[in-house]
C-alpha cells in the first residue's frame, strides 16, 4: 500500500502539433457616445414607463389644478372642473374624464359658458392629438351645452381661443369616430346674419363598441326673421371603433319650404367629402335664398333636387334638376364661404321658360300674373294704372355675397312675344350687378343687352344699353294684327339710357338718354287697318275699292325719342312710304306712364276724301287709347257741311281734298337715327314738320290756356 502511494505520477500527454491551442479574439470596445445615447434612451423609456404607470395608477387626478391653470392661461378663459378629473394613457390613447367641467365665454359675449357638461368622458388618439388633426375615438357627453356665437360685426367668435379681440377663425370640428350623448344641446347665433339655432340631442345608448341606436336630434330657430324647425339623425348602428361611413338624415321646415338631406358622411362629424342628396320644395325659391342672406327673383312653387358635397370652404350642388312654376331648371351651382362676402357661382340651363315665370325678373308678382293674366301686372297709383314694376331691389342682401352666373334658355312659352335662345351672364361684385350679356332671339332677329346696376350708390344707378338687330316686322308684330305674308320690312333699334332709382319704375322715371327704332326699305301689311297710312281719306278709298290687302311700301322710317328726366319726346317720328309721309309728335312719361302721341299721314299725291286728321294714342302704358275722330276732323266735317249747304254737295268735298304736297324724306338721316334737327327733305332742305325733339309745357301744367291752344294748333290738336 505504501509502495502504491509513493509511486511517481505519469507525465501529461503533450498537445498534438496538428491541433494548436484556440485563443478567444480580443473584445472590441463600444464607443463612449453610443453608450451614453443608449443609457439616455433607456432612461427616457424608463421615465415614460414610470409616468405612464403613475398616471395609470393614479388616473392623473393630481393634475386637476395644473390642467385648470394651463387651460385657463392658454385659452384666456376660465376653465374649471368641479368634480372628478382623470387624465392618463389607457393604454396608449389619452383618456380624459371631467365631471362638472365649464369653459367660460369671452367677455364680449356677455357672460355664461362656451361649454359645460355634467360629465365628459373621452378617448383620443395620442399622436394625432399632439401632432395632427384631432381624432377622438369615442366621447360620452352628459348634460352638455355648447354656445357657438359670433359678435355683431361678424369678426370675433366664441370658439376662437386666446386673445378675445383676435379675428375669429372658421369652426374646426374634431373628428369624432363614435359618441354617446345624453341630455345635451347646442346653440348657434350670428347677429349679422340674423341667424339663431338651438339643437337638442336625444338620449343615445351604447352597447359594447357599437351604437345600439342612432344619434337623433331636433331643433328650431330663426333665419332672417323666418322661423324654422329641423329633425335629423346619424344612422350608424353598425359603426365600430374601426370607423366607417355614417348615414345622415336631416329635414328642415320653414314656412312653405321643406328641405331634406340624406346620404353618407366620412365620419359622424366630418362633412368634407360627404356624399349627400338634397331635395327642396316650396312656394317661393327667393325665401330659401333670403334665409341664407342672398337674394334671387321670386318664383312660383318649385321643386329642386341635387347632389351635395363640401370641399374645403365650398358647398357644391351638382346634378341639379327641377322645376319652378311651369318652367324647368338644370345645371349646378356652388357657394364658397369666404371673406368679406360669400361667392355664388352657377351654370344653369332651361329648356322651356314660361313667360309667367319670367315676370319676377323685372319685379312682377308671378302668382298674380298667373291668375289674372295681364291685369296681374297692373296696379293703381293715385287713380292711374301703373304697368312698370315698383318692386325695390334688395340692396341689403346684395351686401352679403358676390355672384357669377351663366344661364341659358332655349325657348320662352308666350302667345305674343316670340322670344327664344336667351343667354344671361350675371356678375355681382360688391353691390355692382352687371347683366352682360343679356341676349335673346326675337322674331328671327336678336336683342343684345348690357345692363349695369350700381347699388354702391344711393339710390341705385342703372345704365341701360339694349340693341335690336334687324328683325322682320311681320313676325315681331304678328300678335298685333300684322300679317307675315306681305310684310317684308324689318326694324332695328337701340335704347341707351341711364337712371337712378331702386325699382324699374323709379329708375326709368328719372332716366335720360335716347330711344330709336329704324325701318329700312320694305313692305308692311295689316289684316285690319293700314296703321302706317293713317290718312283717313286713303283708308276709306281703299275700303270702298276692296284693296285692304295691298301692302304699304316703306322707303325708310324712324321712330325716335329723346328722354329727359323720365319724359320721352318724339325726336322725330318720320316714316316715308311710297304714297305718304307719316309724321308723329308728342311723347310719353315714365313718371306717370301717360301717353300723348299724334300721327298723321300727308299724301304725296292728290287725294279726295283726305280727312287730314291725326290719329292720337293716349291713355297710359297699361291702358292705351286711340282717338281717330279728332277735333280737327270734326271741324273739317263742319266746314264741309257748311259748303254743301251754301253751295253744292260737290263743294262740301273740298274740305276733304289733299293736294298731295307732302315732302319726301331724305333716308340718310332717317337710317342713321338722327334727331329731328338733322332731318332733311329729298332736296336737302331742313324739315320744318318734325318738331324739335321736345314735348309741350302742357305736360308739366306750366302752359297758360292760350299757350295750350297755340300748341294744339301747331300739331293737329295733340300736344
Amino acid at each position: 500500500m505504501a509502495d502504491r502511494d509513493d509511486a511517481p505520477l505519469a507525465d501529461p500527454v503533450p498537445p498534438s502539433p496538428a491541433e494548436p491551442a484556440k485563443t478567444a479574439p480580443p473584445r472590441r470596445a463600444r464607443p463612449r457616445w453610443l453608450t451614453i445615447v443608449l443609457r439616455v434612451l433607456l432612461g427616457i423609456l424608463v421615465a415614460i414607463f414610470l409616468v405612464w404607470a403613475i398616471l395609470f395608477v393614479t388616473k392623473g387626478r393630481f393634475l386637476k389644478h395644473t390642467f385648470e391653470k394651463i387651460a385657463s392661461s392658454s385659452t384666456e378663459r376660465q376653465v374649471r372642473v368641479a368634480g372628478d378629473f382623470q387624465f392618463y394613457f389607457n393604454p396608449i390613447n389619452l383618456k380624459f374624464l371631467a365631471e362638472g367641467i365649464t369653459v367660460s365665454n369671452p367677455a364680449w359675449a356677455g357672460g355664461g359658458n362656451f361649454f359645460e357638461a355634467k360629465k365628459l368622458d373621452s378617448s383620443t388618439a395620442t399622436l394625432t392629438f399632439l401632432f395632427g388633426k384631432r381624432r377622438i375615438n369615442w366621447v360620452a357627453l352628459d348634460g352638455a351645452r355648447v354656445d357657438l356665437a359670433w359678435d355683431a360685426d361678424h369678426r370675433r367668435n366664441s370658439w376662437t381661443f386666446g386673445d378675445p379681440n383676435a379675428k375669429g377663425e372658421p369652426f374646426d370640428m374634431p373628428v369624432v369616430r363614435q359618441a354617446a350623448v345624453t341630455n345635451s344641446g347646442l346653440r348657434y347665433s350670428d347677429p349679422s346674419m340674423r341667424l339663431l339655432a338651438n339643437l337638442r340631442f336625444h338620449t343615445v345608448e351604447a352597447k359594447d363598441t357599437k351604437f345600439a341606436s342612432a344619434i337623433r336630434f331636433d331643433g328650431d330657430g330663426r333665419a332672417r326673421g323666418t322661423p324654422f324647425t329641423l329633425t335629423g339623425a346619424l344612422l350608424s348602428p353598425d359603426a365600430t371603433l374601426a370607423g366607417g361611413r355614417t348615414q345622415l338624415a336631416l329635414t328642415v321646415r320653414a314656412v312653405d319650404t321643406v328641405a331634406t338631406v340624406s346620404g353618407t358622411l366620412p365620419e359622424p362629424t366630418v362633412l368634407e367629402g360627404a356624399d349627400l342628396n338634397l331635395d327642396v320644395r316650396g312656394r317661393n325659391l327667393a325665401n330659401l335664398f333670403l334665409a341664407a342672406g342672398m337674394t334671387v327673383p321670386d318664383t312660383r312653387r318649385y321643386h329642386l333636387a341635387s347632389a351635395l358635397t363640401k370641399d374645403g370652404e365650398e358647398w357644391r350642388f351638382t346634378k341639379l334638376k327641377g322645376t319652378f312654376g311651369d318652367s324647368d331648371l338644370a345645371g349646378r351651382f356652388s357657394v364658397f364661404q369666404r371673406e368679406p362676402r360669400m361667392l355664388l357661382t352657377a351654370d344653369i340651363a332651361t329648356r322651356r321658360l314660361d313667360i309667367v315665370d319670367a315676370a319676377p325678373f323685372i319685379g312682377y308678382n308671378p302668382d298674380k300674373v298667373a291668375t289674372q293674366g295681364k291685369a296681374g301686372a297692373v296696379t293703381q297709383v293715385a287713380g292711374r294704372p301703373r304697368l312698370l314694376p315698383d318692386t325695390p331691389l334688395n340692396v341689403d342682401a346684395l351686401k352679403n355675397f358676390d355672384a357669377k352666373v351663366e344661364w341659358t334658355v332655349q325657348q320662352v312659352r308666350s302667345k305674343n312675344v316670340p322670344v327664344s335662345n336667351i343667354r344671361l351672364g350675371l356678375s355681382l361684385e360688391d353691390r355692382l350687378l352687371k347683366l352682360s350679356p343679356l341676349n335673346f332671339t326675337m322674331a328671327r332677329g336678336s336683342v343684345r343687352s348690357d345692363i349695369s346696376i350700381n347699388a354702391r350708390r344711393s339710390p341705385v344707378f342703372t345704365d341701360y344699353d339694349i340693341r335690336l338687330t334687324p328683325t322682320p316686322m311681320g313676325r315681331l308684330l304678328a300678335g298685333f294684327g300684322v300679317a307675315e305674308a306681305g310684310t317684308s320690312g324689318t326694324v332695328s333699334g337701340r335704347v341707351k339710357m341711364t337712371g337712378s332709382g331702386n325699382s324699374v319704375h323709379d329708375s326709368l322715371a328719372s332716366a335720360n338718354g335716347r330711344i330709336a327704332f329704324i325701318m329700312p326699305k320694305g313692305s308692311f301689311w295689316t289684316r285690319n287697318v293700314q296703321l302706317s297710312e293713317i290718312d283717313v281719306g286713303t283708308f276709306v278709298q281703299k275700303m270702298f275699292e276692296d284693296k285692304l290687302k295691298e301692302p304699304v311700301q316703306i322707303n325708310c322710317g324712324l321712330i325716335g325719342f329723346t328722354v329727359r328726366n323720365g319724359v320721352a319726346a318724339a325726336d322725330p317720328i318720320l316714316i316715308d312710304t311710297q304714297k305718304n309721309v307719316m309724321l308723329g309728335r308728342g311723347g310719353f312719361s315714365f313718371k306717370t306712364e301717360a301717353i300723348d302721341l299724334a300721327f298723321r299721314a300727308d299724301s304725296k299725291k292728290f287725294s279726295v276724301f283726305a280727312g287730314q286728321s291725326p290719329v292720337g294714342i293716349n291713355g297710359y302704358f297699361a291702358k292705351p287709347g286711340f282717338d281717330v275722330i279728332s277735333p280737327e276732323l270734326v271741324g273739317r266735317a263742319g266746314v264741309g257741311l257748311g259748303l254743301a249747304a251754301v253751295a253744292t254737295p260737290v263743294g262740301g268735298l273740298l274740305a276733304f281734298v289733299d293736294v298731295g304736297d307732302a315732302k319726301a324724306a331724305a333716308c340718310g338721316p332717317v337710317l342713321a337715327g338722327a334727331t329731328a334737327k338733322a332731318q332733311r327733305t329729298t332736296k336737302g332742305k331742313p324739315r320744318d314738320d318734325v318738331g324739335q325733339g321736345t314735348t309741350s309745357k302742357e305736360e308739366d301744367g306750366k302752359a297758360s290756356g292760350e299757350e295750350k291752344k297755340t300748341q294744339r294748333k301747331k300739331f293737329l290738336g295733340i300736344f
